[in-house]
């Protein structure tokens, strides 16, 4: 069995500074996370959210199914970051520091620019376990608070993350590409977000990947420059 890099048995409070915890420090992003959310959510008036809205949203029904997907991004945060934790914590500070830009951006901007989204059907078509599930979700999630997505931003950045690990294999990097583009559109799907949301996390994304990695793409850029001029010279 693999063994974690770092033995958490030995952590204690006063050792948070000490060169083999010091990276735990950056799980008190979710500390800022969950204080925003609250502010975000419960002391925005919805009548001062802007509705967020594009023809292509009237397009896509809504189904219960991409429920699985929409909520294995839950399971898919935590076990991507427990899974760096414990075994690369270079990737979990890269995860966890590209998370907070996307949540400190997107926080900035559901306080400058309140959103809203009117998607959700008043009823469901089918009564099933998914729908009441769904029906569970809308209860304590309110539509306000959704421009950009989250729920995108997290799941590029964790794509991004596994893609660049070099003792990642191959069939699981192409996993997280398709988990990546089928969280995002079951935002859509069961109507917890506009496709204008899904697009809107995109910028965002991009400057969380550039702060992030900024150094590994020059790095990359130079390596294939050289490599390309090599290939020429032969």
């Amino acid at each position: 069995m693999r063994q974690p890099v770092v033995d958490y048995r030995e952590f204690r409070f006063s050792r948070l500074n000490e060169p083999q915890f010091a990276h735990l420090k950056l799980l008190g992003g979710w500390i800022f996370y969950f204080v925003m959310y609250f502010i975000t959510e419960n002391l925005i008036p919805y009548e001062n959210c802007h509705v967020i809205h594009c023809a292509l949203d009237d397009m896509i029904p809504f189904s219960e199914y991409f429920l699985l997907a929409y909520c294995g991004w839950y399971f898919l945060v935590f076990g991507s970051l427990l899974y760096f934790l414990l075994y690369n914590i270079e990737g979990f500070k890269q995860l966890q520091t590209f998370i907070i830009i996307t949540q400190v951006i997107a926080m900035a901007v559901y306080v400058i620019y309140p959103s809203r989204q009117d998607l959700r059907p008043e009823t469901f078509v089918n009564d099933n376990f998914l729908t009441h599930l769904m029906a569970f979700i809308y209860a304590f999630d309110t539509p306000t608070g959704v421009c950009p997505s989250l729920h995108v931003a997290y799941s590029v950045g964790i794509g991004s993350v596994f893609w660049k690990q070099k003792d990642v294999p191959i069939w699981w990097k192409h996993f997280m590409v398709l988990a990546v583009i089928t969280i995002s559109i079951s935002t859509a799907f069961v109507k917890q977000h506009s496709c204008v949301d899904i697009l809107a996390a995109l910028p965002v994304c991009l400057a969380a990947e550039l702060l992030v990695y900024g150094k590994w793409w020059k790095d990359k850029f130079l390596a294939d420059k050289k490599k390309w001029k090599a290939l020429r010279g032969w």
